[in-house]
């Protein structure tokens, strides 16, 4: 069992609990170089990274972030204009329909 997150989620702690669960995380890694010129530790070793797994996890991360992404720069869903869930959860349905609808003439070439 996986589970993929964002960079904010790539530390030691939250690692070994995920692990204890069972769970092998696919986290971004944040190894990046700070301020100070200290590059930061990662709980994602060259192993995990370089497996299928890993790739794949970051590839659909990546596509569901865009989408998200399209809804809030394009969308409504920066700020909702509803009240209530259901109505909200209507007009989250209105985006993912207009998102798709966008995607159709890329999805065609393939």
């Amino acid at each position: 069992m996986t589970v993929g997150e964002d960079k904010a989620y790539d530390a030691a702690a939250h690692g070994e609990a995920l692990r204890k669960l069972g769970v092998e995380p696919h986290v971004a890694r944040n190894n990046a170089t700070t301020k100070t010129g200290k590059t930061r530790t990662t709980i994602i070793d060259d192993a995990t990274a370089k497996s299928d797994g890993y790739g794949m996890s970051q590839m659909r991360r990546k596509m569901i972030e865009c989408m998200f992404g399209w809804g809030k720069q394009h969308g409504t869903m920066r700020k909702t204009k509803h009240r209530g869930i259901k109505a909200v959860a209507g007009d989250f349905l209105l985006n993912l329909i207009a998102y798709n609808l966008i995607r159709i003439p890329t999805l065609a070439k393939l």
